[in-house]
């Protein structure tokens, strides 16, 4: 059994990664219908929270059917990171995240995200200051190093771990490939099989597939394994995977007919959470991964992506198993889309 202090996760646990623009509880909500185990919010800005920001605030949403779930913050000021903390803390995640791993000019520029790499002993006191400002469980995210001259992914996990983090998320690039190349998991199954290493360690990158989560399981036995564009309109894989470790076999895809119920219900979440302009404003961006590739389908994704107006969605929606079949070759290239194989 896989635990992050007291919060148990089963014996190989699927964690949603944090994804700006992606990860917010609609998403989540079909998701974690779908077969994940852990998620994490977007990440939000510790200045942001502490501006009382509303689009930071917003991303504190979290419900009861997601847990256990974890709040993700980034920052690079002490003080900002632990005011943050207790903020997250107050609206009572199970967990508290910290980014160190996201790699856009516009959050390492301010010395947060993946920038931190490039001083272990900022990242060691900002983590302390979190650590301190929460009762929660503290976790992080991060990369292997700052680029392929600075990986210093072993020296991070186990001060890490040394100063109280209860578990670690690692993405196999560095800061410097963005997400360009391909992930280099050899440095994760090394902090795994550290022996000084006793919590969770939960790899990321490039899983694309139920046979390369099976592989990666085997072959550098992290404790389980955080799925981040595999699941864009594809939060059945989740599920697929869980079927193909336990039996050997592939699940059989979904059927057009599901691939419509998860998107309205997705939508219907959006609405409820938004309200219904924003929540049909924010749903556009799905649409295209959930139905890609169906042939003349372009007047239905039209109507998707420019109307306001509610019941003219659904009914689009709904009119697809009607006017489309589902190629299966399209489905896989969908994956392979997303995940710019």
């Amino acid at each position: 059994m896989v635990k992050i202090a007291n919060i148990e996760l089963g014996e190989f646990p699927l964690l949603l990664a944090p994804m700006e623009d992606v990860s917010d509880p609609p998403f989540r909500h079909v998701c974690k219908q779908n077969g994940a185990d852990l998620m994490y919010t977007e990440f939000i800005s510790s200045e942001g929270l502490i501006r009382d920001a509303m689009k930071s605030r917003k991303k504190l949403d979290i419900f009861d059917y997601e847990r256990p779930v974890g709040i993700q913050i980034f920052g690079g000021d002490e003080d900002a990171m632990g005011l943050a903390a207790k903020i997250v803390d107050a609206t009572n995640p199970d967990i508290v995240d910290i980014n160190f791993g996201c790699p856009v000019k516009k959050v390492v520029c301010k010395g947060a995200g993946a920038g931190v790499l490039k001083d272990v002993e900022l990242m060691v006191r900002l983590t302390k200051a979190v650590i301190n400002s929460t009762k929660l469980p503290v976790t992080i995210k991060t990369r292997l190093g700052w680029d392929e001259k600075t990986k210093n992914i072993l020296e991070v996990a186990e001060r890490m771990q040394d100063i109280g983090v209860a578990a670690i998320s690692i993405h196999g690039r560095t800061r410097t490939q963005m997400y360009k190349g391909d992930a280099d998991w050899t440095l994760i199954g090394e902090i795994k099989n550290n022996p000084r290493i006793t919590i969770p360690i939960f790899g990321n990158g490039d899983i694309d597939s139920p046979e390369k989560v099976k592989a990666y399981k085997e072959k550098y036995a992290v404790d389980g394994i955080m799925i981040g564009r595999a699941s864009i309109g594809n939060p059945w894989f989740f599920n697929e995977v869980k079927h193909f470790l336990k039996t050997g076999e592939h699940l059989a895809p979904p059927t057009l007919e599901q691939r419509v119920e998860v998107c309205k219900t997705h939508l219907q979440k959006s609405v409820e959470w938004k309200g219904e302009k924003m929540g049909i404003i924010e749903m556009r961006r799905h649409y295209t991964n959930y139905f890609r590739g169906m042939a003349n389908f372009k007047p239905t994704r039209m109507i998707l992506v420019t109307s306001d107006n509610l019941n003219e969605i659904m009914d689009a929606i709904d009119s697809i198993p009607h006017n489309f079949k589902l190629d299966m070759a399209s489905t896989l290239e969908t994956r392979r889309t997303i995940n710019g194989k």
